[in-house]
């Protein structure tokens, strides 16, 4: 007699490629940082001071405005960019924009009361694990392995 055990057979779980993971990324930040600004409306006050021509404690105007629609498209660019640009350029990019938004993310945090630290603490926390991922995937970008030195590669090497 034979037992059949049904055995689970394993999931495919091919690699990603770095841009896929950089995308993604940047696209769980955008969210997180929409949504962050959304439920930031719920805050008493917030919106009062919208409808008074005041964001932030600073006049609304075109300049602010604008400022504001820079620092929003930023990431949300870098979800098409990491998917379009050549490797070198991609890596450079995903590097210097994460750097620079890191200080920025934490500057969010500039002036909140305790009673919101726990809003602030995790929005912040998690953007800031995004960047990392992002930092540390454009860091460790892989390389192309070497072509080892052999007759049959030796025809593919051009003169410089």
């Amino acid at each position: 007699m034979t037992i059949r055990t049904n055995s689970p057979r394993p999931l495919d779980d091919r690699p990603m490629p770095v841009q896929a993971k950089l995308a993604a990324a940047w696209a769980s930040f955008m969210f997180l940082y929409v949504y962050v600004d959304v439920l930031n409306f719920y805050k008493p006050g917030v919106v009062d001071g919208i409808l008074n021509g005041l964001m932030w404690r600073f006049d609304v105007s075109s300049t602010l405005l604008t400022v504001v629609l820079v620092s929003v498209s930023i990431p949300a660019m870098m979800v098409a960019l990491s998917m379009t640009l050549p490797a070198l350029v991609n890596r450079a990019a995903n590097l210097v924009v994460a750097s620079l938004l890191i200080p920025y993310t934490i500057f969010n945090a500039a002036g909140t009361t305790w009673e919101w630290a726990g809003f602030y603490g995790i929005s912040i926390g998690l953007e800031l694990l995004l960047l990392a991922f992002v930092l540390r995937s454009a860091w460790t970008w892989p390389r192309i392995a070497a072509v080892p030195a052999s007759p049959a590669t030796t025809e593919l090497r051009q003169p410089v």
